[in-house]
């Protein structure tokens, strides 16, 4: 298995099929190929090369897929959520610090006067009519950068994929993948599904997020097989989709998968037609009882897995063998080394014990970029590795599945969507009639998590939740955005004074709302 994304894609035949989508020619292998060259001879042109950091606003969709495979043989990726608002932008391009912006050509959103605050080259993304899927050009608006880049290609050591994964108790951590990560993952990925080049990919998953690039993307073209790019996931256009695509499979979050049931009965020749080899899923804990329900709707086997940023995506992940699966476990390692470690102390403990998952591989990343505190709680050395803290909390069942027990870290997970509290606690505390905010998670039938907030009004102030929640909506995604805002007279403290986010919302009676 190579070392690089190029290398993943090296020795695939040219004639078959790479990247589809609803009304599009495929692209092929070899149309990939060419695609790389004329990125690279674009990027170059704008004074772009190795080791810099070009950030991709762009919706989902063939051209996002393609960008993300063809600018990272040559420069560093740094996807990013179009939904963010311009002072997010702001942060993430310039905690980035990016070179860059690709953008697509009728874009004239807030990442735009967010690039022009950095004098980033912006990249207008090109799409000819009749053009396959996922083939484009850039047009660089303006000249190229000051200096010449660096045009020799990638290698296994630097880094293709910048992301950031959020925190509790400070900014927002960049997490640099570097190509070896990426390859390493793609490979776990694919050996896990025993994926080959008969099969197809449909791909609904956001392609600013990790499960998207690697799992769908990366692993499907390193096996040689296509994936068919929707514009999105939508429960409402999910089965014809599905009938068109051809597909072999896909993988998405529990609370999709929980849309596709809903939607399932009334679809029932589609599936039986389409004849899935396996779903997956992945980002959050899939219910037992929808992982049931989906075998028994689709007639395949549904695969869980166990992922997150720092990993490159897959850490363990159910066997793809009929009924080897146990609903409720996110399977065995699959890739990396994982074992338990102790909570407080850097050991590694029996995988009988209850402990903070830790793992240990080729697909972890080297260590976040310039946040040496962050790195020396999150990584230790025994028995001779380096070990990273997911931060979850497991065990290990007698087959040698894992199962997590509970998260140590008080990120919200809505639905496979991280949100930092203290980013939300951030924007509140911004709103001028907020004394105090606190942000933390309410348990979710669907989404699993979430996200309320409780505040306190400044003295004399008029504010209320509905005012609150308008303000934070024209500063956050709206994904980050609380649902639910509890107006206090005083917020709840934990013995010590501090206050605590977990449990806050069964505190204040909000866990069975």
């Amino acid at each position: 298995m190579s070392d690089t994304i190029a290398g993943l894609l090296a020795d695939i035949p040219g004639e078959r099929p790479a990247l589809g989508a609803e009304g599009r020619d495929w692209l092929s292998y070899a149309g990939l190929a060419a695609q790389v060259a004329e990125t690279r001879a674009a990027l170059h042109a704008a004074g772009i090369g190795r080791g810099d950091r070009v950030a991709i606003v762009l919706p989902n969709g063939p051209e996002m897929a393609s960008a993300f495979v063809t600018v990272a043989q040559v420069a560093t990726t740094a996807p990013l959520n179009p939904a963010y608002r311009e002072e997010e932008f702001e942060f993430y391009l310039g905690d980035l610090d990016a070179r860059a912006l690709i953008v697509a050509d009728d874009y004239d959103g807030p990442a735009i006067a967010a690039a022009r605050k950095f004098g980033l080259r912006l990249l207008r993304l090109a799409v000819e009519p009749g053009a396959p899927a996922g083939a484009y050009r850039l047009k660089n608006e303006g000249g190229g950068i000051a200096g010449t880049p660096d045009t020799a290609a990638p290698e296994a050591g630097d880094v293709a994929l910048i992301l950031h994964t959020s925190g509790t108790t400070s900014r927002p951590k960049i997490v640099p993948l570097l190509q070896s990560n990426v390859a390493a993952s793609a490979g776990n990925v694919a050996r896990s599904l025993d994926l080959t080049a008969e099969d197809r990919c449909m791909n609904v998953m956001p392609l600013f997020h990790i499960h998207g690039l690697i799992a769908a993307v990366t692993a499907t073209l390193s096996s040689g097989g296509s994936i068919w790019c929707s514009q999105g996931f939508n429960a409402l256009r999910f089965f014809a989709e599905l009938k068109t695509s051809g597909a072999t499979w896909y993988t998405a979050v529990p609370t999709m998968h929980q849309a596709i049931l809903a939607r399932a009965g009334r679809n029932e020749e589609i599936i039986r037609e389409a004849g899935l080899r396996f779903l997956r899923s992945s980002s959050a804990s899939l219910p037992a009882p929808v992982m049931r329900a989906l075998e028994e709707t689709f007639g395949a086997p549904v695969i869980e897995a166990y992922g997150m940023t720092e990993a490159a995506h897959q850490m363990a992940c159910n066997p793809l063998g009929r009924g080897a699966q146990k609903p409720g476990s996110v399977g065995v390692p699959a890739g990396p080394e994982v074992r338990l470690a102790d909570e407080a102390e850097d050991r590694l403990i029996g995988s009988a014990e209850t402990g903070e998952v830790v793992i240990s591989g080729p697909n972890v990343t080297p260590g976040y970029e310039s946040n040496p505190e962050a790195n020396a709680k999150s990584f230790f050395e025994a028995e001779g590795r380096r070990w990273f803290r997911t931060g979850d909390q497991g065990t290990f069942d007698g087959d040698g599945y894992l199962s997590l027990t509970g998260r140590l870290k008080e990120i919200i997970n809505r639905g496979g969507e991280k949100i930092s509290p203290l980013e939300v606690d951030t924007v509140l505390l911004e709103h001028p009639d907020v004394a105090q905010a606190v942000t933390f998670a309410i348990p979710h039938p669907k989404l699993g998590e979430e996200i309320g907030a409780a505040v306190v009004i400044r003295e004399g102030a008029e504010a209320d939740a509905r005012g609150i929640r308008d303000y934070a909506s024209g500063r956050l995604a709206d994904f980050k955005v609380p649902r639910q805002i509890v107006v206090l007279d005083e917020i709840p403290k934990g013995a010590t004074g501090k206050i605590q986010r977990i449990g806050l919302a069964e505190k204040l009676g909000l866990a069975n709302a």
